[in-house]
């Protein structure tokens, strides 16, 4: 993580440029100890901003893929991921993952697992309840949205108006006996905390979040 900090500093440079970042609930974010930062996935900008933006450096995990990439892939190599092989258990990921949390780490996931094309929230993969009871750790939800617009604005040499909404951290509260499904339905709930954060038009499956009777989900102060 040597090159974080230097990197950090060249992309709040850019963002100031080319970004308006709208930023609510910093406050919330742990000011020590292992979190797993939860994030919704619409454009490859999201964890760039949060890993750029965030008061404390930040484990990531993408997809292996993105290492290939030309300059993105440099950048990314320098700035230093968790790499995933997508479709299949990656055990060395996760033990990776594991490891940054036991050593009071933040670390970036997104459960959707891909970006999402049309913006609205996708069905969650179960990785990140099953990282979290393994590392005992907390989560905080932070939901992004304005960056699906970058592009389009930045061939009119316009400025990118993008909201980050930062929620409280919580905890899952496990059944003294996990069944298969258990998994699923922390994630489930994980995920209408997330989509609580964001404009309605952006929740897709996870939809009317105040309807939910959350089970396993424990707030913290």
């Amino acid at each position: 993580m040597r090159a974080r900090p230097i990197l950090n500093f060249i992309l709040r440079l850019l963002f100031r440029i080319f970004l308006r970042c709208k930023v609510e609930g910093w406050e919330n974010f742990p000011k020590k100890g292992r979190v797993i930062v939860m994030i919704n996935h619409i454009n490859f900008l999201d964890p760039v901003l949060i890993g750029g933006l965030a008061p404390r450096e930040i484990n990531m995990m993408a997809k292996r893929e993105v290492l290939g990439y030309p300059f993105l892939g440099f950048f990314i190599r320098l700035y230093g991921i968790v790499p995933i092989r997508r479709g299949e258990i990656d055990r060395e990921a996760l033990r990776r993952a594991l490891e940054a949390l036991a050593m009071e780490q933040p670390l970036l996931m997104a459960p959707e697992g891909t970006r999402s094309h049309h913006g609205r929230l996708q069905k969650a993969k179960d990785g990140i309840a099953y990282v979290a009871l393994k590392a005992d750790s907390p989560i905080l939800p932070v939901a992004i949205w304005g960056q699906e617009k970058f592009f389009q604005n930045i061939k009119k040499l316009r400025p990118t108006e993008v909201h980050i909404r930062i929620g409280k951290p919580f905890k899952f509260v496990p059944p003294p006996k996990i069944e298969r499904g258990d998994l699923t339905k922390m994630t489930t709930e994980a995920m209408y905390i997330l989509a609580s954060l964001l404009p309605p038009e952006y929740r897709g499956v996870y939809a009317n979040p105040e309807n939910v009777n959350f089970r396993y989900i424990q707030f913290l102060d």
